[in-house]
């Protein structure tokens, strides 16, 4: 029987340290905002080394992590969704960041307003490489489901795409 690999905090430190742009990348996908991004990458390497101890095998550290990135990011645009109800001068005084400006793309708009279970295997797959095992793995689902969330995130992708380009013309 092989004896499990426990991650010792030097681990965990140097995991995020050498993988620090792919995380910054995921959490920017989420956010698309610098700022944001950096606290929420703050957020989870600060709950990852507290909850070092929920690890059960250094081999499983990228889901692990970013599974923990993933949450902190949802959580993160939940408390955000309920500041948004606030007006705008509240608003103002909570906001210190300044938001980043880019060009408004259809598809970055498509998956921002795409469900969260959706948008998150979307993001993995394609923004970041990862294979349809890896993502099960991280999102903590079978395969199969993955497979039939990407499968319907793809198809919801390619209406919402479509509908707008029959709005242009």
């Amino acid at each position: 029987m092989k004896k499990k690999e426990l991650a010792s905090e030097k681990e965990v430190e140097a995991y995020l340290i050498e993988n620090q742009l792919m995380h910054y990348r995921l959490a920017y996908s989420y956010v698309r905002n610098q700022e944001d991004a950096l606290d929420i990458i703050q957020e989870a390497s600060y709950k990852a080394i507290v909850h070092i101890d929920s690890l059960k095998s250094i081999h499983q550290m990228k889901p692990w992590f970013c599974r923990i990135l993933i949450n902190t990011a949802l959580d993160f645009l939940r408390k955000r969704k309920r500041l948004l109800v606030m007006d705008e001068e509240t608003m103002e005084a909570f906001d210190k960041g300044s938001e980043d400006r880019y060009e408004d793309i259809d598809l970055h708009q498509a998956l921002r307003e795409m469900p969260d279970q959706y948008r998150s295997i979307l993001i993995l797959r394609f923004f970041e490489d990862l294979k349809i095992e890896e993502i099960a793995d991280i999102l903590n689902e079978n395969i199969s489901t993955i497979k039939s969330r990407l499968y319907r995130s793809l198809k919801m992708l390619r209406l919402e795409i479509k509908e707008d380009q029959e709005v242009i013309q």
